[in-house]
């Protein structure tokens, strides 16, 4: 069985939310179909990145360490390229 650690973006408001699961499609369906409490407000979400691990306690400390500060610069630096690209297009949209 794997873990899941996952980042979705808000395509309402472009924010961010991470999480863990063993089941990431199922997971990613209740996020869209407003099944969580704390992303339904912002839906909908783009899955933009995901990591596979086979311990949960390793996964739930990679969830933590992405939701810390420390976390947050290595999500921007590792998907810098990704994230700039979505914001361009987000604004010739607008």
């Amino acid at each position: 069985m794997f873990y899941y650690v996952y980042i979705l973006r808000s395509q309402k408001d472009g924010s961010l939310y991470i999480g863990y699961t063993t089941d990431l499609r199922r997971r990613f369906k209740q996020h869209n179909l407003g099944e969580s409490l704390a992303t339904k407000p912002f839906r909908p979400y783009k899955l933009i990145f995901y990591e596979a691990f086979l311990n949960r306690i390793d996964a739930k400390h990679r969830e933590e360490y992405l939701k810390s500060g420390w976390g947050n610069r290595s999500i921007k630096k590792l998907l810098r390229k990704y994230l700039e690209h979505d914001l361009i297009n987000e604004l010739r949209v607008r």
